[in-house]
């Protein structure tokens, strides 16, 4: 069994401008079956039943629900899934917040998590890797993703804003490319999950603010969202040596 990991772009869906087109958000403002049909074309090239996938209703909380089976709709009002279940995968939704892909490999335990400023700010990330650790992980043999989101030289926010994060979440302040007081999300939550004894952190570089292959909220809004998606394949073994756990775009 090998966990796996993917992020979506903008391309390969199905939705009209300015979801175009890609958009796998139920709650921005496109047709329905338009999102429909991109969420059963990520199924189909991740390689799970449509009715796996396991989408959230995120709500910027420190919420986290363990699920053991696929369900029917998203699940209400969470920011992280946890699940030790094979076949089942994890989707966090984004365009500017910061999707975490959390994984203990050798006890089976996997999560995805929505970190926004809020949820970020009031431990959303502590909160799942008790989840985590309650279901037979160990916080030192857990590796994280951190995929695109926001980048500090572009997030601009108030000043009195950014000193009250950063108060929370050490590391995250930072400044804009226009001089101007900002945030780094992913600094904040690398420092974090490192000073919390995780393992191993990757941080994918692509800011979604400057990159237009990527939904962002702040770059023009209505917009779509992004996908990073965490699954066990129960078909695959792990690799000796491999130090990739399937990661690519969708």
């Amino acid at each position: 069994m090998r966990v796996r990991r993917v992020v979506t772009t903008r391309a390969g869906g199905v939705s009209a401008a300015p979801y175009d087109s890609f958009n796998l958000g139920d709650h921005v403002g496109d047709d329905p079956k338009s999102v429909a049909a991109n969420r059963i074309r990520l199924a189909e090239r991740i390689g799970v039943a449509p009715g796996s996938v396991v989408w959230m209703e995120q709500i910027h909380s420190r919420t986290v629900t363990v699920v053991d089976a696929p369900v029917t709709a998203p699940v209400p009002a969470t920011d992280a899934l946890v699940t030790t279940t094979p076949g089942l995968a994890l989707a966090v939704l984004s365009a500017d917040c910061v999707p975490v892909l959390l994984s203990d490999d050798e006890a089976g335990v996997i999560a995805g998590v929505h970190a926004g400023r809020v949820g970020a700010r009031i431990g959303i990330i502590p909160a799942t890797l008790r989840a985590m650790v309650e279901l037979g992980a160990q916080v030192e043999r857990i590796g994280a993703f951190l995929g695109p989101a926001a980048s500090g030289e572009r997030y601009e926010v108030p000043a009195e804003m950014q000193q009250d994060v950063d108060k929370h979440l050490p590391g995250s302040a930072s400044r804009t490319t226009r001089g101007t007081p900002g945030l780094d999300l992913r600094a904040g939550l690398r420092r974090q999950l490192l000073h919390a004894g995780v393992g191993a952190v990757a941080v994918d570089p692509r800011c979604t603010i400057s990159d237009p292959t990527l939904f962002s909220h702040r770059r023009g809004a209505p917009t779509g969202r992004l996908a990073s998606v965490i699954w066990m394949d129960p078909d695959l073994e792990p690799v000796a040596g491999d130090a990739e756990s399937g990661d690519g775009d969708a």
